[in-house]
């Protein structure tokens, strides 16, 4: 009897530890929003299964930059609506787009509302950590962003881009740290070299 009342007790506490873990998208959008500036270490997966890792800088709204490991590493940097990417093995200059066009957009936007209409095309929990997957609502051939996060304290863990070839980009972050005066010039569109 006492083993049966247990297992009637834990089916019925499941779903609300579970419905406690899920973050909601309001939790997941305030969050983002109150995150000015963050650091990480970060391991890249690309599209050819190949990694790469190095350091993440993110200056909300509008600014983040990649620094990548290794000589000749190069960078990708987002700021003044553009997106730069610097490989110094290359003897072309920097190539740009319009941060616009990129799904990063969606967590460097002013603010972020992820209960905007057609925004979210998937919001689910792993066991582990809640999964939402967003577009630019206007321009869903843009591509997508599959964000993760951690609760207890909220923490963005990991994102995948899923661009408008299908192609994709998986982007594991180490510790983030939030909150600390980051220097404009690694922003900057000349910002090529390396940060403090």
């Amino acid at each position: 009897m006492k083993k049966l009342c247990l297992i009637l007790a834990l089916s019925f506490s499941a779903p609300a530890a579970w419905a406690a873990e899920q973050l909601s998208l309001a939790e997941i959008s305030g969050y983002l929003n109150g995150m000015k500036t963050a650091r990480a270490t970060f391991t890249q997966i690309n599209d050819d299964g190949s990694l790469s890792t190095g350091k993440l800088y993110l200056h909300r709204p509008g600014r983040m930059r990649f620094e990548y490991d290794g000589d000749g590493g190069g960078t990708v940097v987002a700021g003044a609506g553009a997106v730069r990417v610097h490989d110094p093995k290359s003897n072309q200059p920097p190539e740009t787009f319009p941060l616009r066009r990129t799904p990063l957009s969606i967590i460097l936007a002013k603010r972020v509302n992820l209960d905007q209409a057609n925004m979210v095309m998937g919001h689910g929990f792993d066991g582990t950590s809640t999964v939402v997957r967003a577009q630019d609502p206007e321009h869903p051939d843009y591509g997508s962003l599959e964000l993760m996060f951690t609760a207890e304290p909220v923490e963005l863990r990991k994102w995948v881009v899923h661009d408008g070839a299908g192609g994709k980009t998986t982007v594991i972050l180490g510790a983030l740290e939030t909150g600390m005066r980051l220097p404009s010039t690694l922003f900057s569109s000349g910002a090529g070299g390396t940060s403090p």
